[in-house]
């Protein structure tokens, strides 16, 4: 079977996918433009991405692909249904990065309340200040024991972020669409709801709230300018998913006008590409902690998704049978 890998992908991947016999072309610097072109190149039947783009466009030029794999959690890279339309299946690699997007969430929780990204940018720029940041109460830290955590999506990641938190002895109440009042107390939270009501609910009584939810139609600024005027003066608003969840502009006015806290992984307009020059409005005001979409972004993680990306594919090989579809 001919593969291309048209992204950074861990060795193990690269090394597993030939032990099953597979050929494999190994192109991570492929523009998100020219992957019809690699593919059909290597008359590849499956195609492996993680951050890049794969357009309607790019889609419709391929010949012969049967399989795109998504070596990561969310999908929203790829035109489903350019995809499905072509006859092209699409699968992902549910998770698999999922205690690393957690320890990012967590992360971002400690850092917002103890305000450890501003506490470094003053130590590099010559200002010891413990009078400012060794206060307590509004401004400062309030410390995230006996404090109620919101977790807004309860798969994988989710799940992961309460387990954690429990761990920080924090109430947790858990909010799903699919979730049920035994699944939350299995879970060792409260039950939040499943409802828009109910997500507002939550947002009126917790100090911190922590995002995990695909991005889609259904979800595109579900955290918007009614959640956030619910939300305390002062709470923080983690979101670790995917940027088009929350209206950064809300945001943005939120934080000015009652304080709030964002720890953010993702944003509205991040840029496609790995690197290049960015503009985050969001990053110049205070009470932020900013990561680049870096929350899979750990070995242990990344070889998790790839030996499952390896696994997807010998599946196929074998039986003809294609796990994790998404479409």
């Amino acid at each position: 079977m001919k593969i291309v890998v048209a992204d950074k992908f861990e060795r193990v991947g690269l090394d597993g996918l030939a032990a099953i016999g597979c050929n494999v072309t190994n192109a991570p610097e492929t523009p998100a433009d020219g992957l019809a072109a690699v593919v059909n190149d290597a008359r590849a039947e499956v195609l492996v991405v993680r951050s890049k783009k794969v357009t309607a466009l790019s889609i419709e030029g391929m010949r012969g692909v049967r399989l795109i794999i998504r070596a990561g959690a969310g999908y929203d890279n790829i035109d489903l249904n350019a995809a499905t339309a072509a006859g092209i299946a699409v699968a992902n690699c549910p998770g698999m990065n999922a205690v690393a997007v957690a320890e990012l969430a967590i992360g971002h929780l400690i850092n917002l309340d103890r305000r450890i990204p501003e506490q470094t940018i003053a130590a590099r720029e010559g200002k010891w200040d413990k009078k400012e940041f060794g206060r307590t109460g509004t401004g400062g830290a309030r410390g995230l024991k006996g404090s109620t955590l919101g977790v807004v999506g309860c798969g994988a990641i989710g799940r992961a972020v309460i387990k954690r938190a429990l761990a920080f002895e924090m109430r947790v109440i858990a909010w799903s669409r699919s979730i049920t009042k035994d699944h939350a107390k299995d879970l060792g939270a409260e039950w939040g709801g499943n409802d828009t009501p109910a997500l507002h609910t939550l947002a009126s009584v917790c100090d911190a709230i922590s995002i995990h939810l695909p991005g889609a139609s259904d979800t595109k600024h579900l955290i918007g300018r009614e959640f956030l005027s619910k939300m305390k003066p002062g709470a923080y608003l983690v979101n670790t998913s995917r940027g088009s969840v929350i209206d950064e502009a809300a945001l943005r006015d939120a934080m000015v006008s009652k304080g709030i806290r964002a720890g953010l992984d993702v944003f509205e307009n991040q840029p496609a590409e790995p690197q290049g020059a960015w503009t985050c409005q969001t990053a110049k005001l205070s009470g932020v902690s900013i990561t680049h979409h870096s929350g899979a972004g750990t070995e242990q993680a990344q070889n998790a998704v790839a030996e499952e990306v390896v696994r997807i594919v010998r599946v196929l090989k074998e039986t003809g049978t294609i796990e994790n579809r998404v479409n």
